[in-house]
Parts: C-alpha cells; structure tokens; sequence
C-alpha cells in the first residue's frame, strides 16, 4: 500500500523584483498609478482599498501633530515611497524624514533620511507587525509604530536586527511616548487616535 505524506510542501523560488524593476514597469504602465501595490522585499504586494474614514482622519491627525510639534525639525510626509533598499520601496502612512522636501528630488528618502516611520493599522495589523517590521529592522529603521485603531494601542519596535525588532512594546491609548530622535516631544496616544464611535 502507498503512502503520500501530505505534510511535505514545495516550496518554489520567487522571482524578486528590485526598485529599479519596479520603476520600470510603472513607466511601461505595467503597473498604473491607480494600483495600490507597495514593493516589499522584493514581492509586489497589493495593499487593502478603499481606505476607511477612521484610517484616514488618523493620518491626517498624526501628521498634524508632528507637523506642529516638530516645526522645521523634520519633514512629515505621508503615504509616499521610502526606499528601503533594492528590493523593498513601502509607502508608509507616516514618514518622518530630514527636512528639506529638495532633498528629495533624485530619489525617496533611504534609511539614513529616516527619523521614525508610522503604520496606521485598521486591517493592515499582521503586514504591519509581520513582514513590513522584519523589512524594516532588517533595513536599519530604528524607531518604528503600529498604531492599532481597532484595539486602540501604539505597537512600538525598537533595537533593530538583521531580522526583526529586539525591542517591543504595547502602549495602551491612555500613555504618551517621545521619538528616539526627538525625545523633547511627547504624544498623547489618544491624541493621534480618531474619537470611540
């Protein structure tokens, strides 16, 4: 009698796609400005649409407040691509960057431009936590949130690695917390998140 052990998987090499290739099928219109895709470590991921109302009125609140907490300190940029490195350019919703919008004109911003990066997560929470935070500690991002609408925390990842974060938090929305690289500001948790409906 036969057996076959359906436990066993096969596993096929991907074909990862780099920056450059990237850019490239959006200039050949293989890629259309109407798709929403985010290329991360090397895999051109879809991201979810439409964006909720809660999502966005969180954006824009975040961005506010950094705008006016920060001033000239930084520049608040939000949902444009950040190149992490050749096979990973995400649109994080919230990107804290040297300031200076110029800077900016021969390429996104790298890590090195990149003071804290913030990922609001209403039904994002697993690509947040999951495979965009190992991409981000593995590109060197040393102050990354998750601001989790639906439980109503900030997720914090600090102490990056070659794979993952070494540092993690849960902040309930009544705590405040200060950027690693502005540690004279402090936000209220609640503040960044929309009101309880």
């Amino acid at each position: 009698m036969q057996t076959t052990d359906t436990n066993l998987e096969t596993t096929l090499p991907l074909r990862l796609w780099t920056v450059e290739e990237y850019h490239r099928l959006a200039e050949f219109g293989i890629l259309t400005p109407d798709e929403k895709v985010e290329l991360i470590a090397g895999q051109i991921i879809r991201k979810m649409s439409p964006q909720k109302t809660p999502h966005a009125v969180t954006v824009t609140r975040v961005r506010r407040l950094l705008d006016n907490l920060l001033q000239d300190e930084a520049l608040v940029i939000t949902q444009l691509p950040v190149t992490l490195n050749d096979f990973s350019e995400p649109e994080p919703d919230i990107a804290v960057v040297i300031p200076d919008e110029l800077r900016y004109l021969a390429n996104h911003p790298t890590p090195a431009d990149i003071h804290l990066l913030i990922e609001i997560a209403d039904t994002t929470l697993k690509t947040d936590t999951g495979i965009k935070a190992k991409e981000y500690a593995k590109s060197g991002i040393k102050d990354y949130w998750v601001l989790d609408l639906k439980n109503r925390q900030l997720l914090v990842f600090r102490q990056p690695t070659e794979t993952d974060y070494q540092n993690k938090q849960t902040l309930p929305e009544n705590s405040s917390i200060s950027p690693l690289q502005f540690p004279q500001i402090n936000l209220q948790i609640q503040q960044m998140l929309p009101p309880a409906i």
